[in-house]
C-alpha cells in the first residue's frame, strides 16, 4: 500500500511539473475548444477579403498549411489557407 501512495506521488509531481513547463501561450491553444474565434483573411494590402466567426477550435492539420473551423453563420466546414488573423474572442 506504501509503494502505492509513494507512485501515485510521484505520479502527480510528474504532471504538475508537465503543466508548469508549459507557456501561457500554450495552455491557452490546449484550453481553446469551445471558445469562438473571429478568422479574418488579409490580403497582400493589409485589408480584410473575408471573416468569419468560428463554432469552436480552429485547427492547422500538421500536413497541410490551412485551417479549418465551422462557421458560426453558416454552420458550414470551412478551409483557408492563406494570410490569415485568428483572434479567440
Amino acid at each position: 500500500m506504501k509503494k502505492l501512495h509513494v507512485l501515485l506521488a510521484v505520479v502527480i509531481v510528474i504532471v504538475f511539473a508537465g503543466l508548469a513547463s508549459c507557456t501561457d501561450a500554450a495552455r491557452s491553444k490546449m484550453g481553446g475548444y469551445g471558445n469562438q474565434f473571429k478568422v479574418e483573411m488579409v490580403s497582400c494590402d493589409g485589408t480584410t477579403t473575408h471573416q468569419w466567426i468560428s463554432t469552436g477550435k480552429v485547427i492547422s492539420e500538421a500536413t497541410s498549411d490551412g485551417y479549418y473551423f465551422t462557421d458560426a453563420a453558416s454552420g458550414r466546414l470551412i478551409e483557408v489557407t492563406g494570410n490569415l488573423i485568428i483572434t479567440k474572442q
